[in-house]
């Protein structure tokens, strides 16, 4: 609802910055939004590397990394388990961001159609103090994550099917 106030503004001349506390804006957020309708108003945008969680997730996953499918959160209900068994038959490594309070169920969902041995890796907290990474299957991760509450925002990443 603010996009009309800041197109409004860049409009008249203003230079606007878009940043954000949580990683690259527009990057599984709102942001691309704004971006949209400044360059349906035909006004210039710029974009600066910035930082995203799931690129050292990726890298500390050990998983293959010069193929690679991000797709941020998946959908809470509607066609999301058409969409994991999509993604069950990707060969690339898939890219997943997942809440703390969803993960178990995503682990679950993943065991159901990927298959319990289909290897991942879970990420947690990137770059900040309580940093974690841990690397498995999905089964061991399964059990993992049944003993210790899953806390922070996670950054899932599964290999793809052979």
């Amino acid at each position: 609802r603010q996009t009309a106030h800041w197109i409004a503004q860049m409009q008249a001349g203003t230079v606007v910055a878009q940043v954000s506390d949580a990683g690259t804006p527009g990057i599984s957020d709102p942001g691309y939004l704004l971006v949209c309708a400044a360059l349906a108003a035909g006004l210039q945008v710029e974009a600066l590397p910035g930082a995203t969680a799931f690129v050292p997730a990726l890298l500390k996953s050990g998983l293959p990394a010069d193929r690679f499918v991000f797709e941020g959160f998946l959908p809470h209900k509607k066609g999301r388990q058409t969409r994991l068994k999509q993604l069950a038959e990707e060969p690339r490594t898939v890219i997943l961001y997942e809440s703390p309070h969803r993960l178990e169920r995503l682990l679950d969902e993943l065991a159901q159609h990927c298959g319990p041995q289909r290897q991942i890796s879970v990420s947690r907290e990137l770059t900040k103090v309580y940093e974690e990474t841990l690397n498995g299957s999905v089964a061991e991760l399964q059990q993992i994550f049944a003993e210790k509450k899953p806390k922070g925002e996670f950054v899932v990443v599964v290999a793809g099917k052979d």
